[in-house]
């Protein structure tokens, strides 16, 4: 299959499917090899990349989803319906912050690294869509194991969650230092 011929193919696919789809379920369903789907999905995102196209092709690890581009959002709002918000108090967003790097990871880990009960954060990250259910541990009582969804790569704009930023121990054993001291002063007080 030609180029051109390839790259409408994978289009038409990923606007008639909507989410993501793997780059391999690509490949198969048009008989060609995965590096020959990537040219085509090279010469997708050259042709999206152009400023007089309102489409853009996200990667999400190893699959690809057709979206609007940002910059034509307020439009969209006037057209479609407000889209689903939900808003990310900061023990939901400790909570995902520790699914998204310790993952896979149970609910009692992230109660032992929090500190405190986390059933209502993890259901409602679940809720949100930003966290699901990976399996169970091979453990006594069988732990659900939690990890991190495509919409929380597509919220916040990574491909992977091998592209979040990397936790620098200097920098924590400093938080660690300014917690401790804004716990004395306020015991103090």
């Amino acid at each position: 299959m030609k180029k051109k011929e390839g790259a409408a193919a994978i289009e038409a696919i990923l606007f008639t499917m909507g989410d993501s789809v793997e780059i391999s379920k690509l490949a198969e369903a048009l008989e060609e090899s995965i590096d020959e789907v990537k040219e085509q999905i090279e010469y997708l995102k050259e042709k999206y990349n152009k400023t007089d196209s309102g489409i853009g092709l996200l990667e999400l690890e190893n699959s690809y989803q057709l979206s609007t581009k940002k910059d034509f959002y307020p439009q969209l709002i006037k057209v479609a319906s407000t889209p689903k918000k939900y808003v990310l108090t900061e023990s939901l967003l400790e909570t995902l912050s520790i699914i998204a790097y310790k993952q896979p990871v149970t609910k009692a880990e992230v109660e032992r690294i929090r500190g405190v009960n986390s059933d209502h954060a993890v259901n409602r990250l679940v809720e949100f869509e930003l966290v699901k259910e990976l399996g169970r541990m091979d453990a006594p009582g069988r732990p659900i194991l939690f990890g991190t969804t495509e919409e929380f790569l597509r919220s916040f704009g990574v491909r992977s969650v091998d592209d979040l930023p990397s936790v620098d121990i200097d920098h924590a054993e400093e938080f660690k230092k300014e917690a401790e001291q804004e716990i004395d002063v306020k015991l103090d007080i």
